[in-house]
């Protein structure tokens, strides 16, 4: 019954995030369309379209040539030989991505008008007409086969000029379900007039910028205008309209909702979005050639080289020079001049590769949401959690490669964001409500058995009840015991609950760091500490971790101490050794400890600390694994219950010594004076203690009192011959 229950709640928290979901990506315009957006660009990146190596000559008004030939705009006169000279080397047709709104302010006519408002009396010759800079530029463009560029858009009321194209309808009239433009930034009229072709240049906005769709055909002021692109491959071809077909149409099924399905230039056919927008698929190469729009001006007329260059060849003039701002963003690239756009559409139709979003996509994104969803959701309570999430990963890339199959096999943009959205969702949400159950029974084994076992051994236990067994093992440890000194005393002048309140306010914090430096709490013997290192678990470098944790053990004290005003003091001592480590006690009752002699002399460390005046002394064992830190020698020592003598040392807080080289002068006159008073040349040793006070931190001047003491005591009865220099313990 509990496994049924389990299952359920399982399977109810997966469902329902499968379903948020996809209910959330089926419900419009979210943040997963952008992220769909962004896969399809990585799509294009990874596989880009091979280029057709259509006819396009990109003319480019670049940097160069503004250079050459003087700042934008330039006079109307200047572009109208720039039309002659590709005309005249055989262009097919002359498409300009820029345009011209105003009256040319550098043509010679303003010029004579002005000056003749001013008074003057001029007289012109009789070819007058070629004052006009726009006239000419009109002339020059109706004598050759020029598209002439627009922006339809919402922002002017201007009317756009007459198309200079007709459109065949097959099907539904695209004005009926076509966006209606308000106006048109359009060329001088007279301009519009004399081009064979007119067609807009504008990009539909995108929220992050990027130019991915380019529409074929606009609706503006009642008619049908085709892209510059559409209308110089109209005019290259000497076709005379286009042909437009939406649902409706012979062979079209009427889905109830009219869209475009593709419209026909001349002998290509070019396949639409619903609302007449083509999926640029990007190529990366450029056009065929680009040519400085000052090496067109610059070539002497009938110049081979430019007619080989640009016969029967679609060219399109566009800047890439960035002060005139037309750089756009693509899946491919940043900065690419708007130009090469057109360009790389152009080169796409002749190509006859495409990108389509068919409409069963989305259905078909939301059956394999639903079917990859239910494959990881039944698969996720019989598994394990890691296990669950490679096997969910491994699904969600089933996702993305059944996507990407279609992109590079079909040209089909079929999102894998949502399928993959909702395998990680489901996933998520059933293993959470399964760790929340797992959690939950492991919590009521902790609750059972938490009065009576150490907390590490609880936690082990939760995960492998079968540890629950007498025994033991032979492991290397670093073991740590802290008292506080005079905690005696302290104790007779509080009452019961000041002094459990003291205590476990001192308490909390020590074992906060002894905890976050990875330590096994082994027990807490009154104000006293023991604890240890690598076991149950391993711990890498275990010394260097005690020791730091006794440093920010001795830090926590002086927080302590300020906070509560009052002046604990403790010893710890370290030691590092073999040491028997596990469940000691009876069959009933037992916890989770370590014996050994090292423990032993871990507590005799701790002890030494009052004798020698410091609050942490660690052994030679423990001291070899942290010999880069700031280390002093404290005595040889030899205490209960150990024939032996130990070395034993102490540990300055670097907070104590700022630099290493005060350090350095520290150690060496500190064991110049512990050589000195190792011989018993008392004075001598002495002098170098006095010294030494002047280079050792506060903490120490006790430690040296205590040395102070000794030789003062050796002035008054010298050590007996044949004195080895060890200090022997009688406390415990």
């Amino acid at each position: 019954m509990r496994q049924r229950r389990r299952l359920a709640a399982v399977w109810a928290a997966g469902l329902a995030a499968m379903v948020a979901v996809i209910a959330l990506g089926s419900a419009g315009p979210t943040s997963l369309a952008r992220l769909r957006a962004l896969v399809f660009d990585g799509y294009q990146w990874l596989a880009p379209r091979e280029t057709a190596g259509a006819p396009v000559v990109v003319v480019d008004i670049d940097e160069a040539s503004l250079k050459a030939l003087g700042q934008w705009p330039w006079p109307r006169s200047l572009l109208a030989r720039l039309v002659e000279r590709i005309g005249e080397a055989g262009a097919a047709a002359i498409a300009f991505d820029i345009v011209f709104p105003e009256t040319d302010r550098a043509s010679l006519k303003n010029a004579v008008a002005a000056l003749r408002q001013a008074g003057a009396r001029i007289e012109l010759p009789q070819n007058a007409d070629r004052l006009d800079n726009d006239a000419l530029f009109a002339a020059a463009i109706a004598r050759n086969p020029v598209v002439t560029g627009l922006v339809l858009t919402q922002e002017s009321r201007a009317p756009p000029p007459p198309p200079k194209t007709g459109f065949a309808l097959a099907g539904t009239d695209p004005q009926a379900y076509l966006p209606a433009l308000s106006g048109a930034i359009a060329n001088l009229p007279q301009l519009d007039a004399a081009a064979t072709g007119i067609g807009f240049f504008s990009f539909p906005p995108a929220a992050d910028g990027i130019v991915r769709r380019l529409p074929v055909v606009e609706h503006a002021a009642g008619q049908l205008y085709p892209a510059l692109a559409v209308e110089a491959l109209r005019v290259a071809q000497g076709a005379g309209s286009i042909v437009v077909r939406s649902t409706g149409a012979s062979g079209e099924a009427d889905t109830g909702a009219p869209a475009m399905t593709a419209i026909k230039v001349g002998a290509l056919a070019v396949p639409t979005g619903p609302d007449g927008g083509l999926f640029l698929y990007y190529s990366g190469a450029g056009p065929e050639a680009t040519l400085a729009a000052a090496s067109i001006l610059e070539a002497p007329a009938g110049d081979a080289a430019l007619r080989q260059t640009l016969e029967g060849r679609i060219v399109l003039i566009g800047t890439s020079a960035v002060g005139l701002r037309d750089l756009v963003s693509t899946p491919l690239a940043a900065g690419v001049p708007g130009v090469f756009v057109h360009a790389e559409a152009i080169d796409q139709m002749l190509s006859g590769s495409f990108l389509a979003r068919p409409d069963w996509a989305p259905g078909a994104e939301v059956s394999l949401a639903l079917f990859l969803s239910l494959l990881v959701l039944l698969a996720v309570p019989f598994i394990a959690p890691a296990i669950g999430a490679v096997f969910a990963a491994f699904v969600a890339a089933a996702a993305v490669g059944v996507s990407w199959y279609a992109f590079i096999r079909h040209g089909l943009l079929i999102d894998p964001i949502l399928p993959a959205s909702s395998v990680a969702a489901t996933h998520v949400a059933a293993t959470a409500v399964l760790l929340v159950l797992t959690e939950r029974e492991r919590r009521f084994v902790k609750n059972a058995f938490s009065h009576y076992l150490a907390p590490s051994l609880v936690e082990r236990l939760a995960e492998e009840p079968d540890r629950l067994t007498l025994g033991g093992e032979t492991r290397e440890l670093t073991i740590l015991f802290c008292d506080i000194r005079g905690f005696t005393s302290l104790s007779e002048g509080l009452d019961p609950q000041a002094l459990t309140s003291l205590l476990n306010d001192y308490l909390t914090p020590m074992t906060d760091v002894l905890l976050a430096e990875e330590a096994t709490l082994d027990k807490y013997i009154g104000d006293a500490i023991m604890a240890f290192w690598n076991a149950p678990l391993n711990v890498a470098a275990h010394r260097r971790r005690a020791t730091t944790a006794a440093i920010r053990m001795l830090r926590a004290l002086e927080a302590f101490n300020q906070t509560h005003r009052q002046e604990i003091r403790v010893g710890i001592g370290l030691n590092t050794g073999p040491c028997c480590v596990g469940n000691l006690g009876s069959r009933t009752r037992f916890n989770y400890s370590a014996i050994g002699d090292a423990v032993n002399i871990a507590a005799r460390l701790e002890g030494l600390c009052k004798q020698f005046s410091l609050p942490l002394i660690l052994s030679e064992e423990t001291a070899e694994g942290v010999c880069d830190l700031m280390l002093l020698k404290v005595d040889r020592v030899r205490v209960v219950g150990r024939a032996a003598p130990l070395q034993v040392f102490t540990l300055l807080d670097e907070k104590e010594m700022a630099e290493a080289a005060a350090y350095q002068r520290l150690r060496q006159a500190h064991e110049e004076m512990l050589t000195l008073y190792a011989q018993a040349n008392v004075a001598p040793a002495k002098a170098a203690l006095a010294r030494l006070r002047d280079l050792a931190p506060a903490r120490l001047g006790g430690f040296y009192d205590v040395y102070e003491e000794r030789l003062e005591a050796f002035q008054r009865q010298p050590p007996p011959p044949g004195w080895d220099g060890v200090f022997v313990s009688e406390a415990k």
